[in-house]
């Protein structure tokens, strides 16, 4: 007799104005300024800072994509918590705004005027290229 253990944990994920997803997932693979995670159930008690990029969310044998910006993760008691500025699923990525927005960032930052926040300009830059690169995966 084959004994298979569950492997499903929660998932939630939190913006500013919603709960952006809630729900059971078998893995979680993001982001945080030091790399790449990868969270399975039973994963240790873990907190780390987000970086921009690409999530991708395992449940079964369906993949799901979505783009975070900047916040922190949470694994505690088989529950990951991600709180997050932004959040989009790959499919509600509008591609022609974002490269809008890539491109007026990068004007930006290669014109070096005054007063430009160039931090922000390398941030806006970096939101939109994930952005872009995340809605091929629909």
């Amino acid at each position: 007799m084959v004994i298979v253990a569950e492997k499903e944990f929660l998932l939630e994920i939190v913006t500013p104005e919603n709960v952006f997803y809630s729900g059971s997932v078998d893995r979680v693979v993001l982001r945080t300024i030091t790399g790449d995670v990868c969270i399975l159930k039973n994963h240790a008690p873990y907190v780390a800072p987000l970086g921009i990029g690409k999530m991708k969310v395992v449940y079964g044998d369906k993949d799901r994509y979505a783009v975070l910006s900047q916040g922190y993760i949470k694994v505690d008691n088989n529950k990951l918590t991600v709180l997050t500025d932004t959040a989009e699923w790959a499919d509600q990525i509008d591609t022609l705004r974002a490269e809008a927005a890539m491109e007026r960032a990068k004007k930006r930052l290669e014109e070096k005027q005054d007063g430009i926040d160039f931090i922000r300009a390398e941030v806006a830059l970096k939101k939109a290229i994930q952005r872009i690169d995340v809605s091929k995966l629909k």
